[in-house]
């Protein structure tokens, strides 16, 4: 940024500010002001050891929660101040801006929305700051086709969709795994809650603003259909013909609708922040936008280590050599689709996303995405009442890495279920460890299949 007093790229990465504030300030004058995110040292008490959301552990859980976000307040105002101190010595003396604050959600966790100068921009280089980035546009990614056909006959025939029977959903649930009282938060456009197939599931509801405030809606409802699917792919119930929709479906869903109306980061942190508050144990993103963001690892990193919440994220439907943060940051449970294609061969379609990103000098300094793959086309779900010319529609079918997603959030309901302690990491290791990739383990990761196409049951046996 000339004459901005802002490092270049390479000591923007190295000195905790985004790269992505270049074109982001670009056009602005000295004193116009934007806002960023800013990710501070968590304080609080130390996790001891996994705490699900299962009835015995929830208080113990909620209150481990408050207590953390108790704890952040004197640290964001200590940020604050210095940078607001800092900052006002940089800018010009006449007409000068006030640079303001604003808490995100609940204060769990250890962000806040602050805006920026040109010039103040490197007076947020504290100790105390873990990262800032700018306070960009979320966007859904969106199906890469809708069709309303009529459940196929095999589907109706075997009770069940493709994607599951793939899975091998059915073998767990033999198992008594189903996802009892676990958590699940869904960062979507909403839910129609009173749709029949979720029967009751949706157990909180809130929309997040731009400001970073949750607020209060009731009844929930879906500013498109999106999020409604996405729900009954992890938690459904039974379509009106009898067909199985959900993966987990005794799992609750907290619903955050974050991209009602224009989405951007503070509302998509203002959701986490708040199903952190209601105990989830999972958060399923189908959103991100279009580049590498390395700061949003700071995130994903406090979720697991801080909550033991696995983030999981779809990488993009923009096709191969393509990616979407978050999905794409080191740390992320990145998914990929797959199709069922003639002859019963699975395939991944070219619309699901996946690259190879190489960060020489940086660590790591190769990053591979997708990390693994599920049924993500042909999916079909329940939606909100859709009024067409060939009638009304309760359900349709989705095409998109959005789809394959909430397969594997609802996978990790069921193996949280069956295995309470089994911290997250090692959920996620399973989950690479036993995926089946075409070319087998030498093949794997690549930026197609990442570790391969999940297998469920040798999940949960591994753990």
């Amino acid at each position: 940024l000339p004459d901005s007093g802002v490092p270049g790229h390479r000591s923007m990465e190295l000195e905790k500010i985004s790269s992505a504030f270049e074109p982001f300030l670009e056009d602005t004058g000295a004193s116009e002001k934007r806002d960023a995110i800013v990710v501070f040292k968590p304080k609080g008490p130390s996790l001891a050891q996994p705490i699900r959301g299962r009835k015995r552990k929830l208080k113990e859980r909620l209150d481990y929660v408050k207590a953390r976000a108790a704890a952040q307040v004197p640290m964001q105002k200590k940020v604050f101040a210095k940078y607001k101190a800092e900052g006002r010595k940089r800018l010009p003396k006449t007409r000068t801006p006030e640079l303001g604050m604003k808490p995100i959600g609940g204060g769990s966790l250890p962000v806040m929305q602050v805006e920026v100068t040109r010039k103040t921009l490197p007076a947020l280089m504290q100790e105390d700051v873990v990262a800032v980035f700018p306070n960009q546009n979320v966007s859904l990614i969106a199906p890469k086709k809708i069709d309303y056909a009529a459940l196929g006959k095999t589907e109706q025939k075997n009770g069940i969709t493709w994607g599951l029977q793939e899975l091998g959903i059915p073998e767990l649930w033999d198992t008594g795994a189903r996802g009892t009282d676990i958590r699940v938060g869904v960062m979507d456009t909403g839910v129609h809650g009173d749709h029949p197939a979720l029967g009751g599931r949706v157990k909180g509801f809130i929309v997040a603003d731009d400001r970073g405030r949750p607020i209060q809606a009731e009844p929930s409802f879906d500013a498109g259909s999106h999020g409604t699917h996405v729900c009954g792919t992890i938690a459904g119930g039974k379509s009106a013909e009898g067909v199985a929709i959900g993966v987990a479906p005794e799992a609750e869903l907290h619903v955050a609708g974050v991209l009602v109306g224009e989405g951007r980061i503070s509302a998509l942190l203002a959701g986490i922040d708040w199903a952190i508050q209601q105990g989830v144990d999972i958060i399923s993103m189908s959103l991100g936008f279009s580049y590498y963001e390395p700061a949003f690892a700071s995130i994903f990193q406090l979720l697991m280590d801080q909550f033991q919440v696995l983030p999981v994220a779809a990488i993009g439907n923009e096709n191969h050599g393509n990616s979407s943060s978050p999905g794409n940051v080191s740390n992320s449970l990145a998914v990929g689709a797959v199709e069922r294609s003639a002859g019963n061969k699975i395939e991944v379609p070219f619309f699901s996303s996946g690259a190879s990103l190489s960060l020489p000098g940086q660590t790591p300094d190769l990053i591979v995405k997708p990390d693994i793959v599920a049924p993500g086309s042909q999916v079909y779900s329940c939606i909100p009442p859709e009024d067409t010319p060939q009638g009304t529609f309760e359900y349709t079918y989705m095409d998109g890495t959005s789809m394959a997603t909430p397969h594997v959030a609802g996978v990790a309901a069921l193996l949280m279920s069956a295995k309470p302690d089994a911290p997250v990491e090692d959920i996620i290791g399973a989950l690479k460890d036993t995926a089946k990739h075409p070319n087998g383990d030498a093949g794997r990761p690549d930026n197609r299949w990442g570790y391969g196409l999940i297998q469920p049951l040798d999940a949960l046996n591994a753990l």
